[in-house]
């Protein structure tokens, strides 16, 4: 597959139009898959584009690039072997990559190759509600490790918090890996 070229949209008109080319490629309808490169995002992703077979709609994958204040450097450690003068061309080639791994570790699922990836700046939570508002999906299909305990109480749940804000359907992937990884350790996943 050739990589597919992520478009940045940089304000509200940009991704409305970038919204409109989607619909016009397929039947009108979206579906929104948040990703954040994580195994639950590419979970998420699989499941996604399977839901787009059986609903004719266009898969719009969405990346919120921001550096995130617990993980500085988070996209430099994502490329390793790159360079990369902004923060933005960094996630870009992760975002890629990303793509590109997924759709090679599911070979069979034929609608991942008509994903239209897009990414924004900004606060992930606040970020993902206003694309939802500008190109209004008929669903957002999303990961979530599912923080418990402490530190969900602390940081809460970007899931948890769409879930409650998202005026469309959300339905939340979790890697079927982890759990069976989580089962042998006999750790829970935080």
């Amino acid at each position: 597959m050739d990589k597919p070229r992520v478009f940045l949209a940089r304000n509200t008109a940009d991704l409305e139009q970038f919204g409109r080319a989607a619909r016009d490629r397929d039947s009108g309808n979206i579906i929104l898959v948040p990703v954040d490169f994580s195994a639950h995002s590419a979970a998420a992703l699989n499941h996604a584009a399977k839901l787009s077979a059986l609903v004719p709609s266009a898969m719009v994958v969405l990346h919120v690039v921001h550096d995130p204040s617990d993980m500085p450097g988070y996209y430099s450690s994502l490329v390793k072997d790159k360079h990369f003068d902004r923060m933005q061309d960094a996630a870009a080639s992760a975002f890629e990559d990303f793509l590109d791994r997924v759709t090679a570790t599911n070979p069979d699922n034929a609608a991942l190759s008509n994903i239209e990836p897009v990414m924004v700046v900004g606060l992930p939570v606040t970020r993902i509600l206003e694309v939802v508002d500008t190109l209004e999906p008929i669903m957002v299909v999303m990961g979530s490790q599912g923080r418990t305990g402490l530190k969900h109480l602390i940081i809460g749940s970007k899931a948890e918090q769409i879930i409650q804000l998202c005026p469309v359907p959300v339905t939340i992937v979790k890697d079927p890996n982890a759990r069976k990884s989580r089962g042998k350790a006999g750790k829970s996943e935080d």
